[in-house]
C-alpha cells in the first residue's frame, strides 16, 4: 500500500490508546478492578498494541532491520506477558505455562527451520494450521476449550479475544519478522473510492443474502432494539478480533503461501 494511504506510527498509537482506554473505562463501569483487572488490562494492552503497531507505516521494516532476531524477542515478550496475566489473576498453573510456551516456541521453531527457504514451505502451512487450531480447535466430546483453559479470568469472557491476540502476535513474529514474507498486506489505511466500493459491495451482498437467508429460514427479521447500545462495542470487537485476524490468516498468509507454492495467482 502506498505510504500516503497508510497510518503512521503516531496515528496508530493514538488509535490504540483510544480503543484501550475505552475498553478499560467500560470494564471499570462493569465493576472490574484490583490486581487481577490490572494484570488483564496490561496483557491486553500489550498484545493489542503489537497487533495494531505492525500495521503502521514502516514499523515492520524498522523492527526487522534493528533487531535481527526480532521474532524471538517478540515471542519472549508474549510469553512474559502471559506470565503477568497468570500471576496477576492468580490463575498460574505449570501446565498452562507449558502450553503457552509450546504455542510460542513451536511456530517460531518451524519458521526458523525454513529461514533460508522461499515462502510456501510445509513449515509455513504447518504454522498456519497450528495457529488456526489454537483459535478454532476441533470439536471434542468433552466440550474442552483451549482458550477458556488458558485464559480463565474473568470467567472466560475474554478467552477468545486473548487467544486471537496471542496467535496474531505469534504469526507476526513468525512470518513478518523471522520469515520476512512480502505481500502480506498487513496495514491500516484508506484509499481513493474505498468508501464507494465497500458500500456498494455491502448493498449487493445484502440484496442477495437477506432474501436468500429468509427463504431458507437461516435468518429472520426480529430486531432486538434493547441491544442497540452495545452495537458499537460489538462492531469494534468483530472488526479487530474476528475480521482482522481472519483476513490476516487466510488472505494475507494462507492465500499468499498457496499462490507461491503453486506458482499461480489463481490461489
Amino acid at each position: 500500500m502506498p505510504a500516503t494511504r497508510q497510518l503512521g506510527p503516531l496515528a496508530t498509537l493514538g488509535l490504540w490508546a483510544v480503543l484501550t482506554l475505552t475498553g478499560a473505562l467500560y470494564s471499570v463501569w462493569q465493576g472490574y478492578g484490583g490486581r487481577a483487572f490490572a494484570a488483564t488490562l496490561t496483557a491486553f494492552a500489550f498484545l493489542f498494541l503489537v497487533t495494531l503497531l505492525f500495521a503502521a507505516r514502516g514499523v515492520e521494516d524498522r523492527l526487522a532491520s534493528r533487531f535481527g532476531a526480532g521474532g524471538y524477542l517478540l515471542g519472549t515478550a508474549v510469553f512474559l506477558v502471559y506470565l503477568i496475566y497468570a500471576l496477576g489473576t492468580n490463575t498460574f498453573a505449570f501446565t498452562r505455562t507449558v502450553a503457552v510456551a509450546a504455542l510460542v516456541l513451536l511456530p517460531l521453531a518451524l519458521a526458523a527451520s525454513a529461514a533460508r527457504k522461499p515462502p510456501g514451505t510445509w513449515q509455513d502451512f504447518a504454522t498456519i494450521l497450528a495457529v488456526w487450531l489454537a483459535v478454532k480447535p476441533l470439536p471434542n466430546p468433552w466440550g474442552w476449550s483451549l482458550s477458556h483453559w488458558l485464559w480463565p479470568y474473568p470467567g472466560g469472557r475474554l478467552s477468545y479475544i486473548f487467544t486471537v491476540l496471542l496467535c496474531v502476535n505469534i504469526a507476526l513474529a513468525c512470518f513478518l519478522l523471522l520469515r520476512r514474507v512480502n505481500g502480506v498486506g498487513y496495514s491500516i489505511g484508506w484509499g481513493h473510492h474505498w468508501s464507494f466500493f465497500i458500500a456498494a459491495s455491502f448493498i449487493v451482498f445484502a440484496c442477495i443474502a437477506i432474501p436468500l437467508g429468509q427463504a431458507i429460514h437461516f435468518i429472520q427479521f426480529d430486531p432486538q432494539w434493547s441491544q442497540l447500545k452495545s452495537l458499537p462495542f460489538v462492531s469494534l470487537g468483530i472488526l479487530f478480533f474476528t475480521a482482522w485476524p481472519e483476513e490476516f490468516l487466510f488472505r494475507g498468509l494462507l492465500q499468499n503461501m498457496l499462490s507461491r507454492a503453486s506458482n499461480s495467482d489463481l490461489a
